[in-house]
């Protein structure tokens, strides 16, 4: 029988302060489609994440920091829009590089090893 192993399984990295989850892989996402997009209903869409959710990610963020992470300007005649700050451009380096230096990590490798290969029966209870 031949034993297949797990797609590379993929570590999520949070930081939490005061009970929220301040960034997280989804907070990141959000930042980085609005980032693309020059939207937050853009990114939405993209995300398939409500409107009034992203802004409750969004808010749950800028409770932590000192500064915003976004700058929006509304639509009127002309199309809103919404572009990152300096902040929310060097959050997303810093998680990033954290994210795969963690990923690279041999105790990362050593959890993954650790894991039952796929297609093989889920032990009995003891």
């Amino acid at each position: 029988m031949t034993r297949t192993h797990h797609p590379r399984p993929q570590l999520q990295l949070r930081l939490v302060a005061e009970r929220d989850i301040v960034l997280g892989p989804g907070k990141i996402a959000l930042l980085e489609a609005i980032e693309h997009h020059g939207s937050i209903a853009a990114a939405c869409r993209e995300m398939h994440l409500s409107y009034k959710k992203a802004w409750q990610l969004l808010e749950t963020m800028g409770r932590h920091f000192d500064t915003p992470l976004v700058d929006t300007c509304s639509g009127g005649s002309q199309r809103g829009g919404a572009t990152l700050t300096p902040l929310a451009r060097e959050l997303i380096v810093h998680y990033r590089a954290l994210l795969q230096r963690l990923d690279a990590a041999p105790e990362s490798e050593a959890l993954r090893a650790m894991l039952r290969p796929l297609n093989t029966p889920t032990p009995p209870d003891r």
